[in-house]
């Protein structure tokens, strides 16, 4: 199983949310260039995300979107379920089509208790604790500096 390039950049954008004072609302366009995705694909997430109540949307000279919910209330699971729907390993198991075996199958349980587990995972995981340590190992870009001498220059510059 592989977490979906949705789910990942999903998780990505909330956390960059979840790192931010509450109430920040920031535009598709500053979360794409954030995470370094494109707009239409943020754009995309972000649609899905306020659809489940994750992320509000508003509009408007200072609109933007913020988070939704707590973020010491919002699971990674949450996140995945709300992009990518329910968690499902194999078609067998709940959340998929079925499969022609059914119970009979040897391998079926082996497939739920490894579903099961990963969702265990998933959903011990939230957005709050994934900002803190976004924000512990976050170093920001140091200033550029022409020449150590130019940065002791009390003259303004002329930029004509």
């Amino acid at each position: 199983m592989q977490i979906t390039r949705t789910a990942d950049y999903g998780v990505r954008v909330l956390t960059h949310l979840a790192m931010l004072p509450p109430g920040t609302r920031l535009t598709a366009e500053e979360l794409a260039t954030q995470n370094h995705a494109s707009v239409s694909f943020v754009a995309k997430i972000l649609q899905r995300l306020v659809a489940s109540r994750l992320v509000i949307s508003r509009r408007g000279f200072e609109g933007g979107f913020s988070l939704g919910r707590d973020p010491r209330s919002v699971s990674v699971l949450d996140i995945i379920t709300a992009l990518d729907g329910p968690l499902c390993l194999n078609e067998c198991l709940p959340g998929g089509p079925g499969c022609e075996e059914g119970t009979a199958c040897s391998a079926r349980d082996v497939w739920a208790r490894a579903q099961a587990a990963l969702a265990r995972v998933l959903a011990a995981e939230t957005l709050d604790r994934l900002a803190a340590s976004s924000r512990q190992r976050y170093t920001p870009p140091a200033p550029a500096i022409e020449s150590p001498e130019a940065a002791l220059d009390p003259r303004p510059v002329d930029v004509t």
